[in-house]
């Protein structure tokens, strides 16, 4: 069995309300504390983009120390990302404006963590690269084990209409690239700023909450985003038989 915590979004540097980026600062090292409390055991930490506002060097910086944990930290980037910078901080990389695609390889399954974002843009793709690589990673990885694909947008509609107008596009490519694969257990992603579930390909569609604000339905009213819900987090839990499981945690104030 593995079990993976999973947030997104916690855009270090944003300047709201102009207290120069420390509220995000420190929803993101609240998240952090609560999940380094725990007894335990945790596979993973996953974090699903935009994990910079600007993508800044200096606000990478940030992220390397507050993301610091105890456990495994698979990322990618988001929209607000920039590949330059978060490659040559994050990764120790020299520059470049390829896609950042990345398998990590746990104990229990493999992690897939994809790179959504178009440079200068707020919807998302997965470009013929980085589905080739998807590909060839899926066929050449550990068969006999189950593995989870990762990326920063949600390639399905949420009814969250400022949302869904910067989804992923393009997901019928990636729907072919799955149907190769069947030991792909379930997909998971981010930038919605709020915890959902739905489907895509047959498979799950795993949406994690953000963590710096939670972007709100038409139905609960008001501007449509909250700064001040509490920041959350999911679990997923996958088990022997292939199966995943998902729980959803509010993230107390330490």
């Amino acid at each position: 069995m593995l079990t993976i915590a999973h947030f997104s979004d916690i855009h270090l540097g944003q300047d709201h309300r102009r207290d120069g980026g420390k509220r995000a600062r420190r929803r993101a090292e609240q998240v952090m504390a609560y999940l380094d409390a725990l007894p335990g055991p945790l596979d993973a930490v996953l974090v699903t983009g935009d994990l910079a506002d600007h993508g800044l060097p200096t606000e990478y910086e940030q992220v390397a120390k507050v993301l610091h944990s105890r456990y495994p930290v698979l990322a990618c980037p988001g929209n607000h990302d920039r590949r330059a910078p978060y490659r040559e901080v994050l990764l120790g990389e020299a520059a470049g404006e390829g896609p950042i695609n990345r398998l990590h390889r746990l104990s229990g399954a493999d992690v897939l963590m994809l790179d959504s974002s178009i440079p200068g843009r707020d919807d998302g793709l997965l470009d013929e690269e980085t589905l080739a690589w998807l590909d060839a990673a899926l066929a050449d990885g550990r068969p006999d084990l189950p593995a989870l694909v990762a990326f920063h947008h949600p390639p399905a509609i949420l009814h969250l209409p400022t949302v869904d107008r910067i989804r992923q596009y393009g997901e019928q490519a990636l729907t072919a690239v799955l149907a190769r694969h069947p030991r792909v257990a379930g997909l998971l992603c981010g930038h919605s700023h709020t915890g959902a579930a739905t489907t895509l390909a047959g498979l799950p569609l795993l949406v994690a909450p953000g963590v710096v604000s939670t972007v709100t339905l038409p139905c609960e009213g008001g501007r449509g985003i909250s700064f001040t819900q509490p920041p959350m987090l999911a679990f997923h839990v996958l088990d022997d038989e292939g199966r995943l499981t998902t729980h959803y945690r509010a993230v107390p104030a330490s």
